[in-house]
């Protein structure tokens, strides 16, 4: 060592300093679990499978709950903590409402443990979660990288600023997609997600009450005002219109078929159709169901890696809703 000029001590350090610098600067990759957790990917796919079997909806809510973490700061599993006393987490949020199914994640990381306990983070089975549910619901299969961590902490005091509102501008939509690097196309197709679902009825009645919106198919608006027939529905209630009544289980273009006929449940949908930066996708979209599953792809991998915890940082959750004990 002495040729080297470095003390055999001082070089232990260096290596030291190197490997801890060099695993927290991992990123994301495929087949991050390869060695680990061999099954990882395969585990998840069987839990949504078995899962979609016996509660269809969950398939919908996976699509749902990728969103509404990732675009969050961080696509880091915050969302899936449980308040704890004076913390509301953003669970809590009004921006949520109607986010449902968090307990079959625990489902899902629960039979990960069984194989490989303390390997697999809960924001790469939404992630792998999500990726299988779009291919279930007859979308695309997309490829997804793996080796994220999860937050140890979340607030709901922050969704506001990230999560757009379903009657807000196009201009913050856009603004919100580009704070993540999504650009108008990708933030189109992503809304395309919104074939599959439902829309509840506290957040459509702004447009069947006390006149029917003018950019509403007025024929739709009757059988909407079935579905809702209150202007003042109670949320407890659950009141809701399926997005898409001609192929309400599937993950297709007949989103944007939808918005060219007037049909689009809510304003941020409808607004798609008349905003010029968007207009053409919508159009081009509804006529080509590949080129809507190309941009879908695109840009649900791009949401995926929003600024994701790697390396030291944060945990590998042992439970999907707290955070590890010390």
């Amino acid at each position: 060592m002495a040729k080297l000029g470095i003390p055999l001590g001082s070089l232990s350090l260096l290596l030291l300093f190197f490997f801890c610098c060099a695993q927290r600067s991992v990123g994301l990759q495929e087949n991050y679990y390869a060695t680990s957790c061999p099954r990882a990917e395969e585990i998840v796919k069987e839990q949504v499978y078995n899962l979609y079997q016996e509660h269809g909806n969950t398939a919908v809510s996976w699509i749902r709950l990728i969103f509404h973490d990732c675009i969050v700061q961080s696509c880091d599993a915050s969302i899936l903590l449980d308040s704890s006393g004076d913390v509301q987490t953003e669970k809590q949020s009004d921006r949520n409402f109607g986010m449902r199914n968090f307990k079959y994640v625990d489902t899902i990381k629960e039979a990960i443990e069984v194989e490989c306990p303390g390997v697999v983070s809960c924001a790469d089975i939404i992630v792998l979660a999500a990726k299988e549910a779009a291919a279930m619901l007859g979308g695309p299969r997309i490829a997804v990288k793996t080796g994220r961590r999860d937050s140890r902490k979340s607030s709901a005091a922050v969704v506001d600023k990230y999560i757009p509102l379903h009657n807000g501008s196009i201009s913050s939509l856009l603004s919100a997609f580009a704070s993540v690097g999504i650009d108008a196309e990708g933030a189109v197709a992503l809304l395309g997600g919104h074939s599959v679902g439902r829309t509840h009825c506290v957040n459509l009645v702004e447009r069947l009450y006390p006149e029917v919106d003018p950019n509403f198919d007025p024929d739709y608006a009757v059988y909407l005002k079935g579905r809702c027939p209150t202007p003042n529905p109670d949320p407890n209630e659950v009141l809701y219109a399926r997005n898409d009544r001609v192929t309400p289980m599937k993950l297709d273009n007949n989103y944007f078929k939808n918005l060219i006929k007037d049909k689009g449940l809510l304003l941020v949908d409808q607004g798609l159709l008349s905003d010029s930066r968007t207009t053409p996708y919508v159009t081009q979209m509804a006529q080509d169901n590949n080129y809507f599953f190309a941009q879908f792809s695109r840009a649900f991998a791009i949401l995926s890696e929003n600024n994701p915890l790697t390396g030291g940082d944060g945990e590998i959750r042992n439970h999907c809703r707290f955070v590890n004990r010390p």
